[in-house]
């Protein structure tokens, strides 16, 4: 293999992730070094697994979406069995002392499978649409029984903003849309009562201050006192008083935003408008209709994440439990998007590669 492309890496790509990263870290430092510890040993493991896909054909994997779809059902479907029951949902289980959570773990291997579906798709009629809704159906309904309705709302999202994006009719989900308005009476009754609460504080916020609202006026409140230049690492009243809940997962964007203030927070804006800047270019000099589909799967993948971990933490959305990538604890996750990045780079690499074959 030639050392040149064995090296060569996108830092476009890597140095906002290696921005986000760090301030990760340093918050978390912060906030308990048991979290510092145990998001560095990922970190590390993440950058073996970057390194990893980065080097793999993807175009073989592509020829195993059916098993890799197959087995992603199968393991979603035994962490309702024998996963570890925290805080009332069961979403992880335990493997050699660590706990993995697959709804996490899998989004860049079911985006491969979506990707070789749309791939292969000949036209985009209606059957072709509802054959990719009966694919996404098993995965979303598992998740959401775990219960974790903010993955599961992140996949069905991803989906439909995929196939938008790539040409099929709007009509189709219009009339969704309206279908999903019909039915959504049938669908609250299967929401918790924790869930459904959580939509109701998000339309009228201040009903419960000190019960329902708690989590959303806390975050506001923690996003504003950092004002322009925050008040320092380890220095925040509402994350280190342990006032902000989730402080270090789902609040993480308004931890930083308290510890660092408005620049701070402009840095993480920054740094997520680059990264996806350079997945669109990645999508752009794609050679092929795979990694085209694939790499615009990753986009929506990591932009869905990010407006809706920063949307509900500044009071703009629901509060539905959304990792903000590469900043918020938790090793599956870290780990999910590190692969994420290994296969975007091996797609970019392939590019390169055919372009040097065709001056050649």
């Amino acid at each position: 293999m030639n050392k040149n492309t064995l090296w060569n890496f996108d830092l476009g790509l890597l140095i906002p992730v290696g921005v986000l990263v760090m301030l990760s870290l340093a918050a978390l430092f912060s906030l308990n070094t048991d979290f510092f510890k145990s998001q560095l040993i990922f970190l590390v493991i993440g950058v073996f697994v970057f390194f990893f896909f980065s080097q793999v054909n993807y175009k073989i994997i592509q020829l195993y979406t059916g098993p890799i779809y197959i087995v992603s059902l199968v393991l979603l479907f035994i962490v309702l069995f024998l996963g570890i029951e925290s805080r009332g949902s069961i979403r992880s289980i335990e493997l050699l002392g660590f706990r993995i959570q697959f709804s996490e773990i899998l989004k860049p291997f079911l985006a491969i499978s979506l990707a070789s579906f749309l791939a292969n798709t000949k036209n985009y009629s209606f059957r072709s649409l509802l054959t990719v809704i009966l694919y996404l159906i098993p995965v979303a309904v598992l998740i959401f029984l775990e219960p974790d309705l903010g993955d599961a709302l992140i996949y069905v999202a991803v989906t439909l903003l995929t196939l938008i994006f790539f040409g099929f009719p709007l009509k189709y989900f219009i009339g969704g849309l309206l279908s999903v308005a019909a039915v959504f009476p049938i669908f609250w009754k299967f929401l918790h009562d924790y869930q459904r609460q959580r939509i109701l504080t998000f339309i009228e916020p201040g009903k419960d201050p000190l019960g329902t609202s708690y989590n959303a006026i806390q975050s506001i409140i923690a996003v504003g006192s950092g004002m322009l230049i925050g008040k320092g690492f380890g220095e925040g009243t509402q994350s280190g008083l342990r006032f902000l809940p989730e402080r270090h997962t789902d609040f993480i964007f308004a931890t930083i935003s308290e510890q660092v203030g408005f620049i701070g927070t402009v840095v993480i804006l920054a740094a997520f408008v680059f990264i996806l800047y350079r997945i669109f270019v990645i999508f752009q000099n794609s050679r092929d209709r795979f990694s085209k589909i694939f790499s615009a799967v990753c986009f929506f993948i990591i932009l869905i994440q990010f407006f809706i971990n920063a949307g509900m933490n500044v009071g703009l959305l629901p509060i539905v439990g959304v990792t903000l990538p590469f900043v918020s604890y938790g090793g599956s996750s870290l780990l999910s998007n590190f692969i994420i990045l290994g296969l975007l780079t091996a797609v970019e690499k392939s590019a390169k590669r055919e372009d040097v074959l065709e001056i050649g």
